[in-house]
């Protein structure tokens, strides 16, 4: 990375990933060592703390399971609090190529957008949902887009970039439950950037997702509610 002034964090959001943190860790380590790392465990019942805490990095753990979106609030709080002003979110599941982060982190560093939002569907890779999540990703970010007013493309990716401003507002407030789309509508509505880039996305190497088909309309419903409640609320409220 050649911008040196930079103090990244990568924070990595894992719920029972015993079998796929530590490979994790490695790569992160291998393809992008100007960054430090930190595991936010969420109440794991497997061993997955134990492995990450072996192979040298933070591990700040929840004492029960508190959800993606709460997690990621730790994470933000402690690169707010520990000086980073880059952090980037990888998921703990092996989705997330290592050597992918530097394609996220470029615009952030260069002043481009508040937070960059690496894109499986902007013509890299060969990432294919199931029927039930691509219809939600479709309709989310053709919502989000008429939001916004600008075109997104994978509004459901965790793989993410933010810089110091993002890091603040996000430490500060944080949305619940699946918190990926209403993020990025909260960040419009306060003023931030937003940016996609390309990257290559792979499937988890283990485990299995929380999502079912059933959970995915629940995750629908949830969400368009939640950012209506967005839209008819005051900023910052």
């Amino acid at each position: 990375m050649e911008d040196l002034k930079a103090k990244i964090i990568i924070i990595i959001p894992a719920f029972n990933e015993g079998g796929t943190i530590g490979d994790v860790i490695t790569s992160i380590k291998s393809n992008a060592p100007y960054a430090d790392i930190v595991v936010i465990n969420d109440g794991s019942g497997d061993d997955t703390p134990q492995v990450a805490e072996g192979h040298g990095v933070v591990v700040l753990s929840h004492p029960y399971n508190l959800g993606i979106g709460a997690t990621m609030q730790t994470g933000y709080k402690y690169a707010l609090r520990s000086g980073y002003n880059v952090a980037v979110q990888v998921d703990g599941d092996g989705q997330h190529p290592a050597d992918q982060i530097r394609l996220i982190i470029e615009p952030v560093l260069k002043g481009q957008a508040d937070i960059v939002v690496g894109s499986r569907f902007l013509g890299v890779g060969q990432y294919k949902p199931s029927i039930a999540r691509q219809t939600g990703i479709k309709l989310f970010s053709r919502l989000v887009s008429m939001i916004i007013k600008e075109k997104v493309t994978d509004t459901t990716s965790g793989f993410r970039a933010a810089g110091l401003k993002c890091i603040g507002f996000f430490s500060d407030r944080y949305p619940d439950d699946y918190p990926e789309v209403e993020s990025l509508v909260l960040l419009h509505k306060n003023g931030f950037s937003i940016m996609e880039v390309p990257v290559r996305m792979q499937e988890r190497t283990a485990g299995h997702s929380s999502i079912t088909p059933t959970k995915s309309l629940y995750y629908m419903i949830k969400v368009l509610l939640a950012i209506f409640v967005i839209l008819i609320k005051k900023k910052n409220v």
